[in-house]
């Protein structure tokens, strides 16, 4: 009897690692999220960008898609999302705002805000599963929170980085260069988290199963 039991126990809990394990895992509906949300990143590059400033940096749609990636797939998938959007990109397809494509992207100011998107994407999905699974009141205004916490934080952050960088800015002319993107991100953020909580309500376990 001393012996059983330990092995009954020692089964069980191998039992309960490999279920756990294999709702880590991906799925094949995983993996379709994942690449037609890549696929709405790419589209929203598609639309015409307006350049700001002397640099050029143009204001895109790009961000909304992101953050949406980020609000309805959650950290990982958000992130695997955006982050083969910009594989592709650095790969030569011309899915970068007005067509552009390649690793010489890197050397723009916009370098800042590519390499955050997929950044921005895995934190606001990381936000968002913290608010799905912890709130029921004001949960609209909790994910534009975490959305707008995503864009100062990493998008603006690494923005103003690139161009300090690639176009030698100083911080106080690279944050004067960035303030003209922050009403637009603010509108693109409430937009996303209206159609995410659209989609959330049609199907609810989208992002909640990803986060129990």
């Amino acid at each position: 009897m001393s012996q059983t039991q330990p092995d009954t126990a020692a089964t069980s809990d191998a039992t309960v690692q490999r279920t756990a394990s294999s709702r880590k895992r991906w799925t094949a509906t995983d993996l379709g999220l994942i690449a037609v949300f890549a696929a709405l990143v790419a589209a929203s590059a598609i639309v015409p960008g307006i350049p700001v400033g002397a640099l050029g940096v143009p204001i895109t749609l790009v961000t909304l898609a992101v953050m949406l990636s980020g609000l309805v797939l959650g950290a990982g998938r958000g992130f695997a999302a955006v982050g083969l959007y910009v594989l592709l990109g650095f790969a030569g397809l011309p899915i970068f705002s007005g067509g552009r494509s390649g690793l010489g992207i890197l050397a723009t100011p916009s370098a800042g805000y590519i390499i955050a998107f997929p950044l921005a994407a895995a934190a606001t999905g990381y936000l968002a599963g913290v608010v799905i699974r912890r709130t029921v009141k004001f949960r609209a205004l909790w994910l534009f929170a975490a959305a707008m916490v995503s864009s100062i934080v990493v998008i603006h952050a690494l923005g103003i980085l690139g161009m300090m960088v690639n176009a030698k800015l100083d911080f106080t002319k690279a944050l004067l260069a960035d303030l003209p993107f922050v009403p637009g991100d603010v509108l693109k953020n409430v937009l996303a988290v209206i159609i995410a909580m659209a989609i959330h309500k049609a199907f609810p376990d989208v992002l909640v199963r990803r986060v129990k």
